[in-house]
């Protein structure tokens, strides 16, 4: 095979996903909106450290927003089961439209005060506790099985190039004109995911039949991943890095402010450089990408590596470097745990179990926003990094024996994985 066909093979496993119509409108719209999100989110972390100077606060209003998740997070994937997803991701998109408008009117006035961040922190919090599994579990129904790998790392790919590009421009429309316009835009954006939802050909899409109503069907998940280490042991391992490591929007505010001297472009490029290294590695995901325990195990170890590397960086561009390769194992390592869970679940028990996978990530943060809040305020921002380090690190390690005892989730799922004839993620 020559150059040039080897690199159109490559080009068509890349992105077999943006072959569908629906999936080519989704992902247009998510690319509008999940920059806005990444503006709202660096600026309200700005927002709470200008009005308080505490990463300990901080860290308080991330766990306020998260808190929803593990409380109702399992009860909101047996909803996602029984619900149309679609016209309920079009009411939840709506309703965090109406969330960043609150806020992007209390800061422009000059009224906002720290009750009212977590006032709204909250609010957007429980509307998350449903989108995320609804969200997740869509993209199946978009593309079906057999582009879903695929298609679950595009979306990765998505969310860290708005990573790349949001906090950017948040830096600098903070510097420019102050954290209510990045609110401001946030709440614009929503209108691109809502249009998107509702230009989609309904009967093109592939949708699990809802599950019915039943008495106990939050309990029968809960067993259902309890008996099944395929499910159970990739859950852990996110709970642990989720809860410890995931805490950048904690932690990355006090290595530019004390660790480096800087402002809130700092924070931006930071952050920035995250997500363009999660760009080029979740595009090497999806064109080469492998689920399964062992390969879980292998990004775990590399996440923490290169964790480490940033923790102990001695300037400003070996920082960025560093950022730049954790945002590329931090995107292999979502990316084959949400393929890995989705590929093994029952189509039934999908929005049960990666509503797991949302409290896993999101909903372990009440727990390790403020312990992250608490490390870098008494250890600077190089202590809270190398706390994930550590996590990840453990979270290899148990993946490891885990492996060792039994088969990889490919094969324990009854091969289900390997049956993704078509464009397999090799």
């Amino acid at each position: 095979m020559n150059a040039r066909a080897a690199l159109r093979s490559f080009s068509e496993r890349t992105f077999a996903a943006l072959s569908g119509r629906n999936y080519r409108l989704w992902f247009g719209g998510q690319s509008i909106s999940l920059i806005g999100t990444w503006m709202q989110s660096i600026a309200q972390s700005w927002l709470v450290y200008e009005l308080t100077g505490s990463a300990a606060v901080l860290g308080t209003v991330v766990a306020i927003q998260t808190l929803p998740t593990l409380l109702l997070g399992p009860y909101a994937g047996v909803w996602v089961d029984r619900l149309d997803r679609r016209r309920l991701m079009i009411g939840l998109q709506v309703l965090m439209g109406l969330q960043a408008l609150a806020l992007a009117v209390l800061t422009l006035t000059g009224t906002v005060a720290l009750w009212h961040v977590y006032a709204l922190a909250a609010v957007l919090g429980l509307n998350k506790a449903f989108e995320n599994p609804a969200r997740q579990t869509f993209v199946q129904d978009l593309v079906g099985r057999d582009d879903l790998r695929n298609a679950v790392s595009l979306n990765s790919v998505l969310v860290n190039a708005a990573r790349a590009v949001g906090p950017a421009i948040a830096g600098l429309v903070i510097v420019a004109g102050g954290t209510g316009v990045c609110f401001a835009v946030n709440a614009a954006s929503f209108v691109a995911v809502v249009i998107s939802l509702l230009r989609l050909d309904v009967s093109a899409l592939t949708p699990t039949a809802p599950a019915p109503r039943g008495p106990g069907q939050l309990r029968e998940g809960l067993a259902y991943v309890r008996g099944n280490p395929e499910l159970l042991v990739p859950l852990v391992m996110m709970a642990l890095i989720g809860c410890l490591a995931y805490e950048f929007p904690v932690v990355l505010p006090v290595v530019a402010s004390e660790t480096f001297g800087g402002d809130a472009a700092t924070y931006g490029y930071l952050t920035g450089a995250m997500g363009a290294g999660a760009v080029v590695g979740g595009l090497v995901v999806a064109g080469r990408g492998r689920t399964g325990l062992p390969s879980l195990v292998r990004t775990a170890l590399l996440f923490g590596l290169v964790l480490g590397l940033a923790a102990i960086a001695p300037t400003l561009g070996i920082a960025l470097v560093a950022m730049a390769l954790v945002g590329m194992a931090s995107v292999a390592f979502m990316a084959g745990g949400n393929s890995t869970l989705q590929l093994a679940a029952a189509p039934h028990m999908r929005g049960r179990v990666m509503a797991l996978w949302s409290v896993a990530f999101l909903g372990s943060t009440p727990i390790g926003g403020p312990i992250a809040g608490w490390v870098s305020e008494h250890y600077g921002g190089r202590g809270g990094l190398a706390m994930g380090a550590a996590a990840c690190l453990v979270a290899a390690a148990i993946g490891r024996v885990a492996a060792r005892r039994g088969p990889s989730a490919d094969a324990a799922a009854g091969g289900d994985a390997q049956q993704v004839p078509s464009r397999p993620l090799r």
